[in-house]
């Protein structure tokens, strides 16, 4: 019997794999949507996180905020989040742009997928960041950080729809790191997965839109 596989069933690598390869923490959401992948493709990309809501979804966001109000401190919202301004900043923005936004741009294959990660403390009430850039990003192991990182990716799925899975993975840079990120986790993830989830079902009406109305 042949047991070797096929040149269809060989897995191809993420670009998360590349990014964040080693990861003690994740979530995954998935949807099939009715969209060609490239269609899908271009709503993820041009995804604004801001333009997401729901009851849910709001209440998470809202949260996030607290620590700055008890502190008095005003909670700062930007005019946009989009994904695709990450893969542009640096060809638009200057240096002190760049060092205040910490998200960057981990990786993109046209049509496919497209990959971004941060480097924080994201434990402490509020949050520390470091900018990590993309070439530093899979060999920063300076302790006391959380690196996290997500992707998009599209795969073709039938004749007329998309599997589209929006995936998070986080790892710590040491031992003490990965208990305190453990603990914010216990209590952060369900929210982690309403933002995921609320993401997908943005993107999905995008999507189905801009098939209708190409």
């Amino acid at each position: 019997m042949n047991t070797q596989p096929s040149p269809a069933a060989t897995a191809e690598p993420l670009l998360l794999d590349a990014a964040l390869p080693e990861f003690r923490f994740s979530r995954l959401e998935c949807a099939v949507i009715a969209a060609a992948p490239d269609v899908v493709y271009r709503a993820a990309r041009d995804l604004d996180m801001l333009s997401i809501h729901s009851p849910l979804f709001d209440a998470v966001m809202w949260a996030r905020g607290v620590p700055d109000r008890l502190r008095r401190r005003p909670v700062v919202t930007p005019p946009s989040m989009r994904v695709s301004d990450l893969f542009e900043a640096a060809a638009g923005s200057d240096q002190g742009d760049l060092e205040a936004q910490p998200w960057v741009a981990l990786g993109e294959r046209a049509g496919r997928e497209i990959a971004f990660g941060a480097v924080g403390r994201v434990w402490k009430p509020t949050i520390e960041w470091r900018r990590v850039e993309a070439d530093d990003f899979a060999g920063f192991e300076e302790p006391g950080w959380a690196k996290m990182a997500a992707a998009f990716v599209v795969h073709p799925y039938g004749e007329r729809r998309s599997l589209l899975t929006y995936e998070a993975r986080t790892a710590c840079t040491d031992p003490a790191s990965t208990t305190r990120f453990g603990r914010y986790w216990t209590l952060v993830s369900p929210g982690v997965g309403i933002v995921l989830r609320g993401a997908l079902r943005t993107i999905e009406a995008a999507s189905e839109a801009g098939q209708r109305n190409p």
